[in-house]
């Protein structure tokens, strides 16, 4: 028999050892903890763009997550936030209800609006793998880099001639992450600008002879300063700093701001005091009447429904990995000679559409990116199905050996989706690839331990990585798709993810571990 007073001592010196109520993540976690009083100043005031888990300790979905999210955490690290909220503590519980929390895991995608005001806020349905949060994040970071070119770099020169500028010179057509994030930090501060090695004007200025290579202009008649030293964010700040310090984050509030911000917290104190007086009253009228801990008031985020931009193949080396391998299944790849484009734009608007629709079915789908035509590799693969418009579209399905052309007569949302719905079907005949196209891939040593499946919750951002196990729905005739086994009573089938952890659930409920991906 146990001693009741035995037992209570236990109970106590359990519930002292550290971590015994704690969240998921510890504090030497590269994830950010952050509850309702501090979501405000760190999250929806800070000048990147940040992914926020909502989360409760119990949840079976969440403890699979935790791993492939810390990973994804530690990659953004300086590019993004990853941030992490336990809405199972009572303090952050109206919180996550004003976020409109209904299911653990739940992310949103937190980007700071251009100019200033309430942050946009977008539910992630992608896949719950590193490299898919890590490939959302960054297509949904706000671009603050101005494109130069040999007949635009005048006038980038002699606007404000006094504010110190920095040039990126570089043999790649996209913006990285990294680039962005130096741009944010600056943001009014240096003005960051990108040039392509094909800008012969520009490089000649600069006798630029190697790429990447950043030029910082300190502003005036100061001469240019040619960096020297390595790519790492921190190394980079520092060099820039010399002409102007980065910006705060979160920003500090500006005068009349904080004005405002000073009336609101007076506002809030005097509607808390009378709240208190209420409390009081009614605890003395009632005896056993609790009082409910005070939650500070929120800002209300900007909730929206929009698609994000789909994923970009940047190197000869992913669109290989991604589409181009032996064991590759159907990717939706969209070859753009300049995004900036009526017609590129509107391509790859539709299919963001498209990504976006199907994962707010919670319906899987095969992967769609943009590919720049300027990378290594796809000039060659354009001409070899001979494709020379400005904007092609194709369908490839390296395992099977056959490819598709969309060929509507415009990139209109109902003419790409109806081209992409006979591929579901296995509608309309299949163009045999040639040879050479698919790149036969190196067997890797195999793991002690099998890689478990990853969790295909949508097809925004793919999973880069070969080991993953899950596939997109492959084509199929009307004859088998009339047939086919519902997703719920197949064992293989992963058209649909498992139910997460409902709140309030305090159940362990299943989930598939995150598969690895590529660094950043």
């Amino acid at each position: 028999m146990h001693h009741p007073t035995l037992c209570a001592v236990a109970v106590a010196l359990l519930s002292a050892l550290p971590g015994a109520q704690a969240g998921l993540y510890s504090k030497k976690s590269p994830v950010l903890q952050v509850d309702a009083k501090s979501y405000d100043r760190l999250i929806a005031k800070s000048n990147h763009t940040s992914i926020v888990e909502f989360y409760a300790p119990w949840c079976g979905h969440c403890k699979n997550l935790q791993p492939a999210y810390e990973k994804a955490a530690k990659n953004l690290a300086g590019i993004a936030k990853v941030a992490a909220v336990d809405c199972d503590d009572d303090a952050n519980k109206q919180f996550c209800g004003q976020m409109g929390v209904q299911g653990f895991p739940t992310l949103k995608i937190v980007r700071p609006k251009k100019g200033g005001g309430k942050p946009m806020v977008q539910d992630y349905n992608g896949q719950r793998t590193a490299s898919g949060i890590v490939e959302a994040v960054v297509q949904a970071m706000n671009n603050h880099v101005v494109k130069v070119e040999d007949k635009t770099l005048d006038k980038f020169l002699d606007d404000e001639k006094d504010a110190p500028k920095a040039l990126l010179f570089t043999d790649k057509g996209t913006t990285s992450s990294l680039l962005k994030s130096i741009a944010i930090d600056f943001l009014d501060v240096i003005t960051v600008g990108q040039v392509r090695n094909t800008q012969a004007k520009a490089v000649e200025k600069f006798g630029i002879t190697k790429y990447p290579t950043l030029i910082l202009l300190p502003g005036g008649d100061a001469p240019a300063v040619t960096y020297d030293g390595e790519l790492k964010k921190e190394a980079l700040v520092t060099f820039l700093s010399q002409a102007g310090a980065p910006n705060p984050d979160p920003a500090p509030a500006k005068p009349k701001a904080a004005k405002k911000e000073k009336k609101a917290e007076k506002k809030t104190e005097k509607k808390t005091e009378k709240k208190a007086e209420k409390k009081a009253d009614s605890s003395e009228s009632s005896s056993t009447a609790e009082s409910e801990p005070e939650v500070p008031t929120q800002e209300a985020p900007v909730i929206i429904e929009k698609a994000l931009p789909i994923p970009t193949i940047n190197s000869q080396e992913k669109l290989i990995k991604e589409c181009l391998t032996e064991k590759s299944h159907t990717c939706v790849l969209a070859f753009v000679s300049n995004s900036e484009s009526d017609s590129a734009k509107k391509a790859l608007d539709s299919l963001a559409q498209l990504s976006f629709k199907y994962a707010q079915g919670k319906r899987s789908l095969f992967p769609f990116y943009e590919v720049p035509t300027s990378i290594n590799g796809a000039a060659p693969l354009l001409k070899a199905l001979d494709l020379t418009n400005e904007v092609e579209i194709i369908a490839i399905n390296a395992r099977r050996g056959w490819w598709r052309h969309f060929e509507g007569a415009d990139f209109a949302h109902t003419t790409v989706e109806s081209w992409i719905d006979a591929i579901r079907m296995g509608e309309g005949s299949k163009k045999k690839l040639p040879e050479g196209i698919v790149a036969i891939s190196v067997e890797q040593p195999t793991p002690a331990t099998p890689e478990p499946e990853a969790d295909p919750t949508a097809a925004d951002t793919p999973d880069a990585t070969e080991a993953a196990t899950s596939e997109e729905p492959t084509p199929l005739t009307p004859e088998e798709n009339a047939t086919r086994v519902p997703p719920e009573s197949s064992a293989t089938e992963a058209t649909d993810p498992e139910p997460e952890c409902q709140t309030g659930a305090a159940e362990q409920c299943g989930a598939r571990p995150a598969a690895e991906h590529d660094e950043l």
